[in-house]
């Protein structure tokens, strides 16, 4: 496909696949380069070959690092880099994440550091370095990816409901303090979708779960996209400090 003129440069952590790959394709769709993060090398090969697809699908540049955003200095590293690599940053999407479910019984601290870790810290480190680079430009769009769990809780997800939880409250924060420099900062709060996670369930657990939602069945990756693509569009430049789900009515 032939380039076309670009609408800025998109970051996205965790999308190597599921929903950071989706929301990685839809920027792309929508004209964005596109940086694509995944947790380690050891997914590093899987991902810049997700990258050359996308660059080749929807002519935009795509670039892929290895980055763990737990770890603030790596975050800080992939930022720039994204940023030397492509330009400038103009969208953030905070999508990587881990689950270590359990009864609150059986969690061993070390469950509840890790998912805190990578899903809230993982989240500051990113937007504490993506800030610096937005508000130089005075412009920009940093997505957090919440849950439904972090605004209704779930039995046996203590760690994940309140990590999710505090990506929330680090969204209402930083779009009060970032707002003055035209960033927006929005979450969005996904419920059940198809992905490697929810592939886990057994096939009773997802027909109780689908009989919860409204819409009577899980959501699809692309769902979540379509509402990303909106919030790093023109037509969003108006809201910030939202929390929005993408759930088939199970939070209703």
């Amino acid at each position: 496909m032939e380039s076309m003129e670009t609408k800025g440069v998109a970051l996205v952590t965790g999308s190597g696949r599921g929903i950071g790959l989706a929301c990685a394709r839809e920027l792309a769709r929508r004209g964005f380069d596109v940086c694509l993060n995944c947790s380690s090398a050891v997914s590093l090969e899987r991902t810049a070959g997700a990258a050359e697809a996308i660059a080749q699908e929807f002519g935009v540049r795509a670039h892929a690092v290895a980055a763990d955003v737990s770890d603030a200095d790596a975050a800080k590293a992939m930022v720039d880099e994204a940023v030397q690599t492509l330009g400038r940053l103009d969208v953030l999407v905070n999508n990587a994440g881990i689950t270590r479910d359990g009864l609150i019984a059986r969690m061993n601290p070390e469950d509840f550091d890790a998912v805190v870790d990578v899903n809230l810290n993982g989240t500051f480190n990113c937007c504490k370095a993506a800030a610096k680079v937005m508000m130089k430009q005075r412009s920009g769009r940093i997505i957090n990816m919440s849950s439904v769990v972090g605004v209704a809780g779930n039995a046996g997800q203590v760690n994940y409901a309140a990590s999710k939880a505090g990506v929330i409250g680090i969204t209402k924060s930083l779009a009060k303090e970032l707002a003055r420099r035209s960033i927006t900062v929005n979450a969005v709060a996904p419920g059940f979708i198809s992905t490697d996670m929810t592939d886990a369930l057994t096939e009773e657990q997802r027909e109780a779960i689908a009989g919860r939602i409204g819409l009577g069945r899980f959501g699809e990756a692309e769902d979540v996209a379509a509402l990303v693509g909106f919030l790093a569009s023109p037509e969003a430049a108006y809201i910030t400090g939202q929390v929005i789900s993408v759930d088939g009515g199970l939070a209703i």
